[in-house]
């Protein structure tokens, strides 16, 4: 097979990057280890920032998201009792949209499968080669036989873990990473929201976030141990933390119910340098992690996608490949901003073992002082929705 760009992963970055190539004209092919129902059956972010939004708008994808997301023009801080509330639209003049990752990827494959792309499922042994020439070509194994695909550029959009990555060990690839010391265990239920918007919370039982995917579906979060499991978390010993953690209203005005999902996923930071190599180009996940207390990280694998549509739209359209040769620094400089605010969501709502009373006496200082200033609210809402593209 002969293609112009090979895009490894199905998820959010892959499938909205083949979307936006194919209307530009420029053919692709997406490989994925899995099929459909696994990727649909992933559980993850919600909160997508305006640039993320603009750009499933010219996908063509956005038409449900606007019927059924629901946009939020603030959240809400909660500590020692009281509710500080960041009013993102009357400090920044815009807001973020609540929308599930998972139906953002179902609309993504439907208005893929409906325009005739092509992806292909469940490829085992996805391995990219040549990528340091002028020739490259990803090689896959499907029912006992090999396939190859000779392209121009291949995209890495397959993951933390995925191969893409894993195919530059060695040549130059620079890592920065830092693990925290602790999780979030979730839930999802079928229940009301407890606020119209997000809550998040610092208590000195830990770190809680209320968040929802609809008017009738929550998720919602507990700081935990890294050496909890699952198993040990009942739906009921759940709801009795995390009501522990919120003000007594929110607490008393919440609704419980049967979990849907319920899980634990660690937190850390970590950013790959640089994201080129020759013609392989690292995208989201491949090239970088955020805690998901600032929201970013569905977010930024949109702004890399945008950065790498630019730059290969510009190629085919001009012959001109000054936008590729800038994607790594023009992505690393937004990604490093957005990783900075990140750290510094996780370091002011968590309870960190080892900083004992001087630790959460700092984190009140810092929380009563942005409820006093315009200035440091306005920082904090400007990097929420999202620095420009």
């Amino acid at each position: 097979m002969r293609t112009q760009v090979v895009i490894v992963g199905s998820g959010p970055s892959g499938l909205l990057l083949g979307q936006l190539l194919a209307n530009a004209g420029i053919d692709n092919i997406i490989l994925d280890r899995v099929d459909r129902d696994y990727i649909l059956g992933r559980i993850r972010a919600g909160v997508l920032e305006v640039g993320a939004v603009d750009l499933l708008d010219r996908a063509g994808c956005g038409e449900r998201m606007h019927e059924e997301g629901l946009v939020h023009d603030g959240f809400e801080l909660s500590f020692l009792g009281r509710r500080q509330r960041i009013d993102l639209k009357g400090l920044t003049g815009t807001s973020v949209m609540v929308y599930g990752q998972t139906e953002l990827t179902r609309d993504l494959m439907d208005h893929r499968s409906a325009t005739g792309g092509r992806t292909i499922y469940n490829a085992a042994n996805v391995t990219p080669h040549d990528f340091d020439g002028a020739s490259p070509y990803v090689t896959y194994e499907q029912d006992g036989v090999t396939h190859r695909i000779d392209c121009d550029y291949i995209a890495g959009c397959d993951g933390f873990h995925g191969v893409c990555r894993a195919s530059v060990e060695g040549k130059g690839l620079h890592t920065f990473e830092k693990v925290y010391p602790f999780g979030w265990l979730g839930l999802l239920a079928d229940v009301p929201p407890v606020h119209h918007e997000l809550i998040y919370a610092n208590h000195a039982r830990g770190f809680a976030l209320c968040s929802q995917r609809s008017h009738t579906r929550s998720r919602y979060y507990v700081q935990v141990p890294l050496t909890d499991k699952v198993e040990d978390w009942s739906d009921d010993a759940f709801w009795d933390e995390i009501r522990r953690r919120l003000p007594q209203d929110l607490a008393e005005a919440m609704v419980t119910g049967p979990s849907i999902e319920k899980s634990i996923a660690p937190l850390r930071s970590f950013v790959a340098e640089p994201l080129r190599f020759g013609r392989l180009f690292l995208v989201g996940d491949a090239g970088h992690i955020v805690p998901p207390t600032g929201a970013k990280g569905l977010n930024l694998a949109a702004s890399d996608v945008h950065y790498l549509f630019e730059g290969l739209r510009e190629y085919y359209a001009d012959r001109k490949a000054a936008g590729l040769d800038a994607y790594s620094a023009r992505a690393l400089s937004r990604i490093w901003k957005a990783e900075r605010f990140s750290w510094s969501m996780t370091m002011l709502l968590h309870r960190f073992p080892d900083d004992g009373d001087f630790g959460s006496r700092v984190q009140e200082a810092e929380l009563d002082y942005l409820s006093s200033s315009r200035a440091a609210q306005t920082a904090m809402a400007e990097n929420y929705v999202g620095l420009p593209y």
